[in-house]
């Protein structure tokens, strides 16, 4: 278990690269497309069908590209469809869940304080909450609600909401808002392939089987790749919380997850009206910037008394495992000694007020709980303690805590 430990951390770390990379790629092509067709403009001979064009220049080259509101005439021998950038996303960022918050759940997924889940229970709700949000978007989108675009995105906003406080109730912080950045994905993946991909299919059958397609399924796609736009930010800003206490190891954390929902919508709508007028809508980022105080107030407003009592309390079993191996004492005595000054529920190092990356070692269950995460950052690695905290963190220590952590992974 212990080489099993050095390889699933970078097996975690070459999904996450890979998910990077690909989110890159799908977003970068929805940021794009978006700008092009707000800022396609009307020009005489355009082909039959065309609704406007445009020029760039790129890379030395020019480009002339000409949008068809519903298709083109004909068929064009050559083209690009753009979605597996969305699927790779998707599915690299399932991966991810799975490996850190499956795998590694006893850490990062369940909080014994919140609800008392075993392991496959939180899988399960982990798992399965990701369907809901899709099911129940998709309908909402299918009703009549899908002809007034802007109560449909303020129902959205609700189930976000909803799911935000729910996720909260049950799992960890930072769990929490990787979920529901997760499960906002899926909505959009969802939309890709359930939606937009099997109308651009029928329009082309239609193409090639010589039937005038449907502007019915262009229209369809084009609300949902919108609906993508503006969910993209948050998405983001949910996927990085969890390198940042403030934003998820707080009392309104489910708060501040919902209103970062609103700053996305008011950061996009200010470029997409940018794209099509040429003039954004100032307002948007005095709006923009009052959210965000009010999202580092409520950071703050509970002074993060968001963190386990130091009291002692009963040992899970998973606590119990490396609480109960040989060396846990000598390990558990030098992490008091070199960690616990700024991991801890009120930090002694100056400068710092809060336990970097939420994570707290004061208590044998705390030690215990963050085994793996010790052993990889103080001692396969020298990445902790900080090399101006290091008092006495030398290289018999570290050997001390790899031998605690082997020796609890063997038994």
């Amino acid at each position: 278990m212990y080489d099993l430990a050095v390889m699933w951390d970078w097996a975690g770390f070459a999904v996450r690269w890979l998910h990077v990379v690909t989110a890159m790629a799908w977003i970068g092509a929805s940021f794009y497309f978006i700008a092009l067709d707000l800022g396609l403009v009307k020009a005489p001979n355009l082909p039959t069908g065309a609704s406007g064009e445009e020029w760039q220049v790129h890379g030395g080259g020019f480009y002339h590209i000409q949008k068809y509101l519903v298709a083109p005439e004909h068929m064009p021998e050559h083209l690009v469809w753009h979605k597996w950038q969305s699927y790779a996303t998707w599915l690299s960022g399932a991966a991810l869940l799975m490996i850190v918050y499956w795998v590694g759940g006893e850490l990062y997924l369940l909080d014994p304080t919140k609800a008392d889940l075993a392991l496959w229970q939180g899988i399960v709700i982990s798992g399965g909450s990701l369907t809901i949000g899709w099911i129940a978007y998709d309908f909402l989108c299918k009703s009549k609600l899908g002809e007034t675009p802007t109560v449909l995105m303020l129902l959205l906003f609700v189930i976000l909401t909803v799911m935000s406080w729910g996720y909260n109730e049950i799992f960890t912080g930072r769990a929490a808002l990787l979920h529901l950045g997760a499960f906002t994905a899926t909505i959009m993946t969802a939309n890709v392939f359930f939606i937009i991909m099997p109308n651009q299919h029928i329009v082309v059958k239609d193409l090639q089987e010589g039937r005038t397609p449907d502007p019915k399924y262009g229209k369809i796609a084009k609300l949902r790749s919108t609906h993508n736009n503006y969910l993209t930010l948050p998405v983001i800003f949910l996927m990085l919380s969890n390198h940042y206490p403030l934003a998820f190891a707080t009392e309104y954390s489910w708060i501040i997850a919902s209103l970062i929902f609103l700053t996305g919508v008011t950061i996009r709508h200010y470029f997409n009206t940018l794209h099509a007028t040429g003039k954004g809508p100032h307002w948007t980022w005095a709006v923009t910037v009052l959210l965000m105080v009010l999202i580092a107030w409520l950071s703050t407003a509970s002074m993060l008394d968001n963190y386990d009592d130091a009291e002692a309390r009963e040992l899970t079993p998973y606590e119990q495992q490396f609480a109960s191996a040989p060396g846990f004492e000598d390990a558990y005595d030098i992490v008091l000694g070199n960690c616990s000054m700024c991991h801890a529920r009120e930090p002694a190092w100056d400068g710092i007020r809060w336990p970097p990356k939420g994570v707290v070692l004061e208590t044998e269950s705390d030690v215990a709980r963050h085994a793996k995460m010790i052993f990889l950052q103080a001692g396969a690695s020298h990445a902790m303690p900080p090399p101006n905290a290091i008092r006495t963190m030398t290289d018999e220590n570290r050997a001390a805590i790899i031998t605690w952590f082997r020796q609890a992974s063997a038994e």
